[in-house]
């Protein structure tokens, strides 16, 4: 699996997302995202200790933001394989076991089509 598409990252961040990982990983230094399926949170993208998370052999990693690496389940993958995933920060509270929980904004994944090679 590339890291880009069309010279394209997989993934990438807003600056308000940069932002709110870099205030995460003053408390917790090395963290990493994965994108959930959907079950308890939605499909929010979860930030966790690096340490607390266990990256399945079926996990892709997608790329990195910010120097954190970002995982994605095989099977999403699968389905999002033509879209680049933006991670970006809206008001609100963050998924129940991710570290953007209670700081009163949280982390939420956009996408668009990988645009066609020139």
């Amino acid at each position: 699996m590339k890291a880009t598409i069309n010279d394209q990252p997989r993934v990438t961040a807003t600056d308000s997302a940069i932002a709110l990982i870099e205030e995460i990983r003053r408390d917790h230094p090395d963290i990493l995202f994965h994108q959930s399926g959907g079950c308890c949170d939605g499909s929010s993208p979860m930030c966790y200790p690096a340490g607390d998370f266990v990256v399945a052999d079926h996990d892709v990693k997608l790329g990195e933001i910010a120097g954190v690496p970002v995982y994605i389940s095989a099977t999403q993958f699968e389905a999002w394989k033509h879209t680049q995933l933006i991670i970006d920060v809206v008001p609100g509270r963050g998924g129940m076991f991710s570290l953007d929980n209670g700081r009163e904004k949280r982390f939420l994944t956009r996408s668009r089509l990988f645009a066609a090679a020139t």
